[in-house]
């Protein structure tokens, strides 16, 4: 059984894009940045499939390619294939009519499918993306369970969640997560 200080966690580019340096003053390049120096801290792993990984490359801020060296470093990057599953992409699709929403869907679904197939925890400041996958929770079984956490909203506490080992706690899941207004 894996220490609960090595959990896989799917981060998405949206957060290594914001990740600040030091003197960064905004609000999200800090919450972003502090939560990726907490992940290092803590000695958690962070997946990376080949879409993910040539995401980053493209996008990752100076202090995000420092600590995705420091991770490389010590052995805390989970390489894994990447995962298309039909079935499932057809399921979330049809959770709405709307083309915007499913392109927004399609654009993030890899993250569902790392998520999956690691410890079904995603990182991401995607808050709309967060919605509609909320939303096809409800149609969607296999999703309902999976933990997604905004590194970007205090309100929900990121680097507490970290400190306490990152559990699966209910109202994280997709199935309990009630967009605010």
């Amino acid at each position: 059984m894996r220490s609960k200080s090595l959990k896989r966690l799917v981060i998405d580019t949206d957060v290594v894009r914001a990740s600040g340096d030091i003197d960064a003053i905004h609000p999200r390049a800090i919450n972003c940045r502090d939560f990726l120096k907490e992940v290092l801290t803590r000695n958690y792993r962070v997946v990376l499939t080949k879409e993910i990984k040539d995401e980053w490359k493209r996008n990752r801020s100076n202090f995000a390619r420092k600590w995705q060296v420091s991770m490389y470093a010590r052995k805390n990057v989970v390489n894994i294939n990447s995962i298309h599953d039909e079935d499932l992409q057809y399921k979330i699709i049809k959770s709405t009519d709307n083309e915007d929403e499913i392109i927004a869907l399609k654009k993030d679904l890899h993250l569902l499918h790392a998520a999956l197939a690691t410890d079904k925890t995603i990182i991401s400041c995607e808050q709309f993306v967060r919605t509609l996958f909320a939303h096809a929770s409800r149609q969607v079984d296999e999703i309902r369970g999976i933990v997604w956490v905004n590194p970007d909203r205090t309100e929900e506490e990121p680097i507490i969640w970290l400190k306490n080992g990152a559990p699966p706690e209910v109202h994280r899941q997709l199935s309990e997560y009630q967009p605010t207004k």
